[in-house]
């Protein structure tokens, strides 16, 4: 299981790398292995605003259908178009081409935790 050190986590299994006053969000290796095969992704709309800890899109696999929460509060400024057409890429790469949607951040950040925390989140 991969924890990359450079980001932070939600303990609802996003993963956020902050560049500047954005925040790209992901969901974690962890995550995307507990899904199973991810067959479809509902993108969040880019201008809504949302609050941290507020379910903001799904992500649907073989298994379920899982609520994707916003870590941070903001603006959704970018969505990842390409999983309309390639939503395995949650699968294959959930740190780099199977990143969800980016927020404007200007609200308070969740709970987020550093790689050792995350870690002991999901191994204890």
């Amino acid at each position: 299981m991969q924890i990359p050190e450079d980001l932070q986590y939600s303990s609802d299994h996003e993963w956020v790398r902050l560049e500047g006053g954005r925040a790209k969000v992901g969901i974690t290796d962890y995550a995307q292995d507990a899904l199973g095969d991810v067959v479809f992704v509902d993108l969040p709309e880019v201008g809504q605003s949302v609050t941290a800890g507020q379910a903001i899109c799904e992500v649907e696999s073989t298994k379920s259908v899982s609520d994707i929460y916003a870590p941070v509060g903001g603006t959704i400024v970018e969505v990842n178009g390409d999983l309309a057409d390639a939503p395995e890429r949650l699968n294959e790469d959930p740190y780099g081409e199977g990143w969800i949607f980016v927020i404007e951040v200007d609200g308070e950040a969740g709970d987020l935790l550093d790689a050792a925390g995350y870690r002991a989140l999901v191994e204890g």
